[in-house]
């Protein structure tokens, strides 16, 4: 289906247009569908009409978590697949979409939870005979990755993956369109781009960013742009011939796969068809460079550019850090990983290889603790195969895997692993007759690596060969073989190169000089990535003056500004520097803050540390959130630490939690969406609200009952369905009617200004940040 280099045409919105055919505000669709399968057939019919290739199954919500039971979901995706084929569609796609809840460490929801309803609903759909699957409206990555593998594992079916992206270019959680193109391309999904949020124009940088960086055909399914409300109704503006024309502007840049979301119609879809009549496909030139994501933020090394992977979290040497993977002391792991992100690192290998210790167990911890704080890609550490692909299943991005040798049975175990989820990996100059003497040789090993991964279809560019540093202590001769292997595996091969720095040193005194040393002879052998601890002031003076050298510091401005002015130069970092409460809340070290605060009390009043840390740490981090410099990972995560803080005051007090004042939180009736109100809700109570939280498909009298029995003076209200808009509105004139004495502040994915003023509130809050400024506001005399 995607071999062929033509347009292929999706249909259009499905929930819009039932609306207009009798669906009820908040009604769900899957279900109405049961009931009314003849017009859900019609719907498809019209877009089968209209030109589309693709019809997509009204299954958007059909999993378990929204409908009740696996049971259930297969019951409506048997339904949906048949009406859709009775439309005459060329082609059936299943259509996922999100589970409704967030997953781990930020929600409740486990990677392998969410992996199980996925897989539920993709064997459905292979029993009901769908052609193929669209993953869509994703907003986080490493749930888009679970749906992708439960596509990939329990069926033959292509698929299509598709995120959801805000007016920042940005996911719900903070993933940019280049890590998602390349995160999602590396999953194994046929095709990926972006659906539904914005309009074709909004979305243009977005989809242009996909059209760059992923390999595979680009998919975009735009909003027919952003709704407005006209008499009290919500309105998409864009007509079919602008949709168009849009559209048609990223065919021609390359884009192949073409259709519409919320407001879209079977008018647009047949523009949309008319239009691309008229177009050559853009075949798209192959992309060559060597990729690593985590979930928010990627490394591109395509020969012009360098990286540095920072070794601190390896127990290999390391005291305090074998004594904190014993105990379980992940916060130790986290700390060591803020430490050198904040010190330049660009990725961190991670590595938990103690043999009184279950490896797998612990690395696979490692990896969600880390993950959900810090920003960096990882490098997953291990010699054990089982662990590693435990470690890379539940990874947030496209990892590094470190590594695979020469030997018959490394590359027989390793790169199955590295094909099947789409990672780099490292691969070492090593074969069974162990470290060959000689750099000639080493590049043999290298380049046997490299024909049997391509041979399994894994692209050279996803292999950094390390051609591994001996110690001067015992084989200084070697030492120059190895910058001399490097050249050649540069200059043969065309591949990037790592290595681990701090071995050459090993048994000599001075270390750090050796090292540095070696490190500079190595770049200018053509190293890409060194392994490095950096925390040394000594390296990053190699790195940021290999930066100018290498032309990557433009007119040498990093070096300036840093170095320019030594007075005013940071004191190097140290490792095991103590940080104060303020900075674990926002560092978002969450096993620390207890203990921090637990050992305030004795010198301060429970009030004082809220006012004095707690909040003004919160605001630093609300800060960061609202000018994209911090993302919602980071944001729950120092709510969080707030939150284990309150605890020790509870518990070394005997008192409970000031409050400023009662708040009333609800997703309103018909919606059962309640990600965006529990994020508020939590940040909200660790702000010192007495939080009273109704649930979701909460009724207007349930509010307004609510209201009058605790008082509350703000009532807040969430509504994710442009379809459920109408219920908020119900609620805040039922507030009116008897006279309520609150405020009420409303948000959510489809709200804006326009129409909080549409449904009377009396405030619009874009984010859970927002929402503690406006019940600053509001409840500053309670």
């Amino acid at each position: 289906m995607f071999k062929t280099h033509r347009f292929l045409i999706v249909d259009g919105g499905m929930g819009t247009m039932l609306q207009s055919k009798g669906l009820k505000a908040g009604e769900q669709p899957e279900l109405f569908m049961l009931k009314n399968k003849e017009v859900v057939t019609s719907v498809h019919k019209e877009y089968v009409e209209a030109g589309a290739d693709i019809i997509t199954t009204c299954t958007f919500g059909a999993n378990k978590y929204k409908l009740g039971s696996d049971e259930k979901s297969r019951e409506v995706i048997l339904c949906a697949v048949e009406c859709a084929k009775n439309s005459g569609a060329k082609y059936v796609a299943l259509d996922i979409g999100p589970c409704g809840s967030l997953l781990e460490p930020i929600g409740s929801l486990t990677f392998e939870d969410a992996y199980d309803s996925f897989a539920a609903q993709v064997k459905a759909g292979v029993e009901a005979g769908a052609d193929l699957v669209i993953v869509e409206t994703m907003s986080d990555l490493l749930e888009i990755k679970a749906a992708i593998l439960a596509v990939k594992e329990n069926s033959s079916l292509p698929v299509i993956a598709t995120m959801t992206f805000e007016k920042d270019g940005k996911t719900f959680l903070g993933t940019d369109a280049k890590t998602a193109a390349i995160a999602l391309t590396s999953f194994g999904a046929d095709a990926v781009g972006v659906n539904c949020s914005l309009g074709p124009e909004e979305l243009s940088d977005v989809i242009d960013e996909f059209i760059l960086y992923a390999g595979v055909p680009v998919a975009m399914q735009p909003n027919a742009g952003l709704p407005v409300i006209e008499n009290g109704e919500t309105v998409f503006k864009i007509t079919p011939e602008e949709f168009a024309e849009k559209s048609a502007e990223k065919a021609k840049k390359g884009v192949l796969i073409f259709g519409g979301c919320c407001g879209t119609t079977p008018a647009h879809i047949k523009a949309l068809a008319d239009k691309l009549k008229d177009i050559e496909p853009v075949k798209l030139p192959e992309k060559h460079f060597t990729s690593f994501t985590s979930g928010r933020e990627t490394v591109i090394l395509d020969g012009k550019n360098s990286a540095v992977i920072g070794e601190r979290i390896n127990p290999t040497g390391k005291k305090k850090l074998k004594e904190a993977l014993r105990n379980k002391n992940y916060d130790y792991v986290i700390n060591e990983a803020l430490n050198q992100e904040n010190c330049g690192a660009d990725a961190l290998d991670v590595n938990a290889g103690l043999p009184e210790i279950d490896e797998k167990e612990t690395l696979v911890a490692m990896v969600k603790e880390i993950q959900a704080i810090c920003s960096l890609p990882l490098q997953i550490d291990s010699s054990d195969p089982e662990v590693v692909e435990a470690a890379v299943r539940i990874y947030n991005g496209k990892p590094i895997i470190n590594s695979v040798n020469g030997t018959e049975d490394s590359m027989a175990k390793i790169l199955p692993i590295v094909k099947k989820y789409g990672t780099a990996v490292v691969a070492l100059t090593l074969d069974d007759s162990g470290i060959p003497k000689k750099a000639e040789e080493r590049l043999r090993v290298a380049e046997k690596i490299i024909s049997r991964a391509e041979a399994m279809g894994i692209s050279r560019d996803d292999i950094i060969v390390d051609c591994l540093t001996l110690t001067v202590s015992t084989s200084q001769s070697a030492v120059k073989e190895t910058l001399k292997a490097v050249t050649l595996v540069k200059e043969k091969l065309g591949v990037r190169t790592v290595l681990g720095v701090s071995n050459v040193s090993f048994g000599m005194p001075n270390r750090e000089l050796i090292n540095a040393s070696f490190l500079a002879e190595a770049y200018g052998a053509g190293l890409d990535m060194p392994i490095l601890n950096p925390l040394s002031e000594k390296y990053r003076e190699i790195i940021a003056a290999h930066k100018v050298i290498n032309n990557e510091d433009v007119s040498g401005k990093d070096f300036i500004e840093k170095y320019g002015n030594v007075e005013k130069m940071a004191a190097p970092v140290k490792a095991d520097a103590k940080k104060d409460l303020k900075d674990i809340i926002i560092s978002g070290i969450k096993g620390e803050a207890k203990s921090a605060v637990a050992e305030l009390l004795k010198e301060k009043t429970p009030l004082q540390i809220i006012n004095g840390y707690f909040i003004p740490a919160l605001d630093v981090v609300g800060e960061g959130f609202e000018k994209g410099k911090m993302f919602l990972p980071q944001l729950m995560a120092s709510a969080q630490a707030v939150k284990n803080g309150f605890e020790a005051i509870s518990e070394t007090m005997g008192v409970t939690t000031p409050t400023k004042g009662k708040i009333i939180l609800a997703t309103v009736k018909g919606d059962i969406h309640d990600i965006g109100k529990n994020i508020v809700k939590m940040l909200l109570e660790n702000y010192g609200y007495d939080v009273i939280d109704l649930g979701r498909d909460v009724a207007p009298e349930t509010v307004v009952k609510a209201q009058q029995e605790s008082g509350a003076k703000l009532v807040g209200l969430s509504a994710l369905m442009t379809t459920t808009v109408k219920s908020m509105k119900d609620t805040i004139d039922a507030l009116k009617v008897v006279g309520a004495d609150c405020k009420v502040m409303v948000g959510g994915a489809v709200l804006n200004e326009e129409y909080a003023q549409m449904v009377g509130a009396d405030y619009y809050v874009s984010d859970a940040t927002h929402s503690a400024r406006v019940a600053a506001e509001v409840l500053k005399d309670e």
